[in-house]
């Protein structure tokens, strides 16, 4: 798939003036799906936590463990990906359905960028679908066609909000109000994961993440609010936490034992996997 990062114009439907989140993280994991616009938020946030892209790194990474842990441990089948993003070289349906064949995966996206290079790729088999919905708007995806075709709201579901609600700019409904809304309409023995920016509050590296908050909300991307872990716990209202409840998104089940020192960064993200009961 030949990149927009080459000389190529931009379809006349994508905005090119203006950064896009799905584009923007796509620079930060150095895909070749962004424009200039979106590689000078990088290039920004950059000035300011020169490692800035592990954000980007430790968030992907948490949601393949997080996808394992449901497809291997819970019997879910599946999947509502809030916010895809752009296809990478492990999307949700990909990690699932290597462990349970028969996973149903319905990705969330309106991202144009994502409508026009990434919707082929990621409905690459028939247990795999997108729908173009408003993700923040939970009635418009509850009521969605192809949601309600493919998702069975009669038997659990893995709902996943990863690197997502820290891009809602709104003030009413917050941010847990709308997922108050989503967790309503699960039901019982469904699964919730959420990754979101995060403000450790710690001398050490609360000021690294006020200043790349700062220069999210004043780059051309305009979004991009880091929480504090009260926050974000109120998130996960009326679940139960899995172990280890909320942490760093690195320190979720990481993979092997760690040989090197965290970025600073890797701090300023945080993530859960929760169960309703």
């Amino acid at each position: 798939m030949p990149g927009p990062s080459s000389d190529t114009a931009a379809p006349v439907y994508i905005d090119t003036s203006k950064a896009s989140i799905a584009r923007v993280y796509d620079a930060f994991l150095n895909g070749k799906d962004n424009y200039e616009i979106d590689r000078e938020v990088l290039r920004r946030v950059q000035q300011v936590a020169p490692e800035a892209a592990t954000l980007a790194v430790d968030n992907r990474s948490f949601l393949i463990r997080a996808t394992r842990f449901v497809a291997s441990q819970t019997g879910i089948t599946q999947f509502l990906d809030c916010g895809s993003g752009l296809p990478t070289a492990e999307n949700t349906h990909q990690v699932a359905q290597r462990i349970q064949p028969d996973a149903r995966v319905v990705y969330v996206d309106n991202d144009p960028v994502v409508l026009a290079h990434g919707r082929a790729l990621l409905e690459e088999n028939d247990q795999t679908h997108f729908s173009a919905a408003d993700i923040f708007d939970p009635r418009e995806i509850l009521r969605d066609p192809v949601v309600r075709k493919h998702i069975d709201f009669t038997q659990p579901i893995a709902l996943f909000q990863l690197g997502t609600l820290h891009h809602y700019n709104g003030t009413s409904p917050t941010t847990a109000e709308i997922m108050a809304e989503y967790v309503e309409a699960l039901p019982s023995g469904s699964y919730v994961a959420i990754s979101h920016f995060l403000d450790p509050e710690t001398e050490e590296h609360s000021a690294i993440a006020r200043r790349m908050e700062e220069t999210f909300l004043h780059s051309p991307m305009g979004s991009g609010r880091f929480a504090t872990r009260s926050e974000l716990l109120g998130l996960f209202e009326g679940l139960e936490m899995v172990d280890p409840g909320l942490v760093i998104c690195a320190d979720w089940w990481p993979d092997g034992p760690r040989l090197r020192k965290l970025d600073a960064v890797s701090h300023c993200i945080a993530g859960a996997v929760a169960r309703k009961p």
